[in-house]
């Protein structure tokens, strides 16, 4: 974007971030918008670390690229909170923060004396955020969840397959990146109402209730004409019955597109009738189409694949790169599908700067990183640092900043407290 500079919107905020995977993506985010985020890690690292993949797949707890993803614009110290000289310590650096943010069971923080409430006596500004799979109260506050169980519980699994087929769930683990962005929207929010009043907040994310959010109009349907919708998989079912397709295979994976019909698409179709008929794929039947006549919503199933059965073997034949192409020049609405590769290469995330080269001293080599999820006119959206090693900063943030003696921090650590 012209005219960015390099301000950073959170840079005068700082973030103590105790969460696990089911809140990594709140800290990177206050990251990304410039905020001095501080992962606190138990002495002996975050197990979050062993998860794969692994950088050259060689398992190690600094190489795992999940950690590196999710953790990037993230300081890293050590810290046992459930220690007495660990929560002494904890206390020390929240009176030196703005937002605590974390993931532990319901009532775990105030069991050891840092809860919200414990928190704001050190400092009365402090926002807190909570991210657990149901929130701190109702009758499933205490459950342990997972993926599959949050997407299964919030609705997001039964609108996702095939419609003969059981539900499944997005292959991805998508639940707590949804309770992660919701903790930084919750975050945020605190934080304005804080600049007008002063008064630090609790904010408390439900898991449960983010994926639920993402399916509000599904909800509705059924609140007011008790219709409950249907998975759709790779073809949309239409009201008369017809299965209108709208994912098609090509040459190396998968398109979007929907045949409209009617006058107003009539000019797009024959531009793709055109297309399909110069490779020599159009039927008779086909070519003697009216495109402004003909309606998919009165055809019956076999009139309609009879008709999309050229389109279908055109598709069939052409890279995704090749059909993206013949879009674009034709002004077609065909859409490729992007696996992960593709997107590394897409030319629009490129031509944005979203992927950002990090190099890692550790590593000696930079690893590409995905970048900030927006731009701004008069602030940056960057990776300003890799990914934490374990304790990275421990000297930095305690020595230098709280003031703690060398000789203190060899006493906390063979008390395995850092």
């Amino acid at each position: 974007m012209t005219g960015q500079t390099n301000a950073d919107m959170l840079a005068p905020y700082r973030v103590l971030d105790l969460t696990d995977k089911k809140g990594f993506l709140c800290g990177r985010i206050l990251g990304d918008l410039g905020a001095d985020v501080i992962k606190v890690e138990p002495p002996e690292g975050d197990p979050t670390r062993n998860t794969a993949p692994f950088y050259h797949d060689i398992p190690d707890p600094e190489k795992s690229l999940y950690w590196f993803a999710y953790n990037a614009n993230k300081r890293g110290i050590t810290l046992d909170i459930t220690t007495q000289d660990g929560k002494e310590l904890f206390k020390k650096l929240v009176k030196t923060c703005h937002f605590v943010i974390e993931s532990y069971p319901p009532g775990y923080m105030d069991s050891l004396g840092l809860g919200y409430q414990d928190l704001a006596r050190t400092n009365p500004g402090i926002v807190m955020v909570s991210i657990t799979p149901f929130g701190q109260d109702g009758p499933y506050q205490g459950f342990k969840s997972c993926d599959l169980v949050t997407q299964a519980l919030g609705g997001f699994m039964y609108v996702c397959g095939d419609p003969d087929r059981a539900p499944v769930r997005v292959s991805f683990p998508q639940a707590f990146l949804f309770a992660g962005a919701e903790g930084a929207v919750g975050a945020l929010m605190a934080h304005y109402s804080r600049e007008t009043t002063g008064q630090g907040q609790y904010v408390d994310v439900s898991a449960q209730q983010s994926v639920v959010t993402s399916l509000l109009e599904a909800h509705m349907f059924w609140n007011y004409v008790q219709v409950i919708l249907k998975r759709e998989g790779p073809l949309r079912l239409r009201p008369t019955g017809l299965r209108w397709r709208q994912v098609w295979p090509c040459k190396d994976g998968h398109v979007a597109f929907l045949l409209m019909t009617g006058p107003s698409w009539a000019a797009h179709d024959q531009r793709l009738a055109r297309l399909v008929d110069g490779e020599g794929m159009a039927s008779a039947s086909f070519k003697k189409i009216d495109w402004a006549t003909w309606d998919f919503e009165t055809a019956s199933q076999e009139d309609y694949d009879r008709v999309i059965e050229p389109i279908y073997s055109f598709f069939q034949s052409h890279t995704k790169q090749e059909i993206y192409d013949m879009a674009v020049k034709h002004d077609l609405i065909v859409l490729p599908l992007s696996d992960p590769s593709d997107l590394v290469d897409d030319s629009q995330l490129k031509a944005r700067g979203f992927w950002v080269e990090v190099y890692h001293p550790e590593l000696e080599e930079a690893i590409k990183y995905p970048g900030a999820f927006f731009q701004a006119s008069e602030a940056s959206g960057r990776i300003r640092r890799r990914a934490p090693l374990i304790g990275e900063h421990n000297r930095e943030i305690y020595e230098q900043e709280l003031g703690i003696s060398p000789e203190q921090m060899v006493v906390l650590k063979q008390a395995h407290v850092i």
